[in-house]
């Protein structure tokens, strides 16, 4: 690929599932396409020399991507019907509209009947859909059928046709299908009550249908209708799995525009939707730089307004996170249940998706701005008084007591600065003490700076609770240094946030970026100073058998220890095992003092 811009938009695509939209140098769409995996499928086309001549023209005209996110690959397939049909690109097949998805309808007539449809009129009857496939209304339409036995007839059931037994009851009434509303046979408030409960199953309301399945199957099993209960129990799983709800939503809900945002430090990212008959039919992403200490309400305003203007938007009901005042004439909704609640989670969804996106593109387009975000975003986190632009992060290491050791690590810029970290050999303290281990490791830290007129960190990091922090903060006084240094503790168990003199410890979002910087500092510190643990014991075991057996060197015994994996082994081998090794003169000094030494 030679277009960096294009390589920068892959780069930061999400791996979920989706609707991408090409656009050409003047912003005209090209082709929408759908993917469960929007990186990986938008990739391949530029990865590769396509088999049709088309296919390659498309990819070489491509100057823009832009996506939308959506739960599943079925949304994605709903939506992408949507958005090919309204705006009809170039390089798409145009769908037809008998090609259109199937619809369950529940038709506004006396004793209403129920049925699938690809064709939408507007009689007041109610729609529900559309749905990917006619299995998942096949099977819906079967359920509903063997609860609830409605008609299928299109006779006109009026008051007066039936009072004058205009007509007669068919095959389906005496086969159990149909309770005969023709004839009067079924009152319309049961009937209703039936279609009411129908309604519920399609809006996603399961649990008295649910209960009716249960009782039926129960009967069934008691009856020793063992095969009809297993099929009543099969219909109650794929119910239970079953959601009616989509992305693609009630067609009643219509001519509305969602709007959400989401910010940081230096931007707010708002995200607009725009839905007619329950379809989403466009949706953009802003980005807003902010200059002052603007609220998410008063950005949202702005780009409530900017986008209605742009978009020429003319839709009466809007629907937002919170409070906004945007006009009088506009009902603004704050939805917390329902399917505007889960549209508008959408809408956050998809702002959140094209900031991590924006972040991606800057830490590799700009580093320098990707690192500032970060420090002003530590700085304000920790409420420290200036941006931690070099941290250090101390860590103790011993294993049941022995050869205790300290580990420093460096981050400047946010970044490891791995030629500054420091290994530390206990010196003053005798058995595990983890308390008293710090404060010696801290001290000898900053003395050394101190003398030598180095730079001191602006935050102090201690792998620990309060009983680490207040030992570290002991060397620290003794130095002088209180209030010339932060210094905080973080516990692993709840990754709390201890500071001097707080005993309430602070607690951060488990996805900020501060708290991941924070883990990766005491992850290196852990990892590094085990190292050095396990490197000082393996000399320290090979140490003490080298230098207790006389006429054997460090390179005799290291070849050993090598073969035979540990000293135990070493001194359970015989004579001549030993001998195959390094010599039969060697081997018997090596077997003498192990016989002398443990007769």
């Amino acid at each position: 690929m030679q277009n960096p811009k294009l390589e920068l938009q892959i780069q930061s695509l999400p791996d979920n599932p989706g609707v991408y939209q090409y656009y050409d140098k003047d912003d005209k769409l090209l082709y929408v396409g759908k993917a469960k995996n929007l990186k990986k499928r938008v990739s391949s086309y530029f990865n590769k020399v396509h088999d049709t001549a088309k296919t390659n023209v498309l990819v070489r005209k491509i100057v823009t991507i832009k996506h939308i996110v959506v739960p599943t690959e079925s949304d994605a397939l709903l939506l992408e019907n949507n958005l090919i049909k309204k705006f009809q690109p170039r390089y798409n097949v145009l769908l037809r509209d008998d090609k259109t998805y199937p619809w369950l309808c529940i038709k506004k007539e006396p004793f209403p009947r129920v049925f699938s449809t690809r064709r939408m009129i507007k009689d007041g009857s109610e729609y529900f859909g559309p749905y990917t496939n006619f299995k998942t209304v096949h099977t819906i339409l079967d359920l509903i059928k063997e609860l609830y036995p409605l008609r299928t007839c299109n006779y006109d059931l009026n008051e007066a046709n039936i009072k004058n037994h205009k007509f007669k009851v068919c095959l389906e009434f005496h086969i159990g299908n149909c309770k005969g509303p023709c004839e009067g046979f079924e009152s319309r408030e049961n009937y209703e009550n039936q279609v009411e409960a129908i309604r519920q199953i399609l809006k996603g309301n399961f649990k008295e249908s649910l209960r009716e399945f249960r009782k039926k199957m129960n009967e069934f099993a008691a009856n020793m209708q063992f095969e009809d209960a297993q099929s009543i129990k099969e219909k109650i799983e794929v119910l239970e799995s079953y959601q009616s709800r989509s992305t693609i939503i009630n067609p009643k809900i219509t001519n509305i525009d969602v709007f959400s945002i989401v910010s940081d430090e230096g931007a707010a990212y708002v995200n607009f939707l725009q839905i007619a008959h329950g379809s989403i039919i466009r949706s953009h992403t802003m980005e807003i730089k902010k200059k002052l200490e603007e609220t998410d309400e008063e950005l949202l305003e702005l780009a409530i307004v900017e986008l209605r203007e742009r978009f020429h938007l003319l839709s009466k009901e809007i629907i937002v996170p919170f409070p906004v005042a945007v006009g009088e004439n506009i009902k603004v909704t704050i939805p917390q249940l329902g399917d505007k609640k889960q549209i508008l989670d959408l809408s956050e969804r998809n702002a959140k998706f094209y900031r991590i996106e924006q972040l991606k593109q800057l830490q590799i387009v700009d580093p320098d701005r990707h690192t500032n975000r970060i420090m002003a975003q530590m700085q304000k986190d920790l409420r420290l008084s200036v941006e931690p632009r070099h941290i250090e992060c101390f860590d103790n290491s011993n294993i049941q007591g022995t050869n205790p050791v300290a580990a420093c690590v460096v981050f400047k810029d946010g970044k490891p600065s791995k030629k500054d970290y420091r290994h530390f050999n206990i010196k003053t303290v005798e058995g595990p003490n983890d308390f008293a281990s710090m404060e010696e490791v801290v001290f000898r830290r900053y003395r050394r700076m101190l003398d030598e007129n180095e730079q001191l960190p602006q935050l102090i990091i201690i792998d620990g609770g309060k009983g680490q922090l207040s030992s570290a903060l002991k060397s620290i006084d003794t130095l002088g240094l209180r209030g010339k240094v932060a210094i905080i503790g973080i516990a692993k168990r709840l990754e709390e946030l201890f500071y001097p003199g707080d005993s309430v410890p602070l607690y951060l979002d488990k996805k900020s970026e501060t708290l991941k910087v924070i883990q990766y500092l005491r992850n290196e510190a852990h990892r590094f100073g085990i190292t050095f643990h396990r490197e000082k014991r393996s000399k320290s075991a090979l140490n003490s058998s080298i230098e207790s057996i006389p006429g054997i060197g460090e390179k005799t015994m290291q070849t050993l220890i090598k073969h035979f994996k540990s000293v135990k082994r070493l001194k359970l081998a015989s004579e001549s095992e030993i001998s195959a090794i390094v010599g039969a003169s060697k081997a018997k000094k090596i077997t003498d003092f192990y016989q002398t030494s443990n007769p």
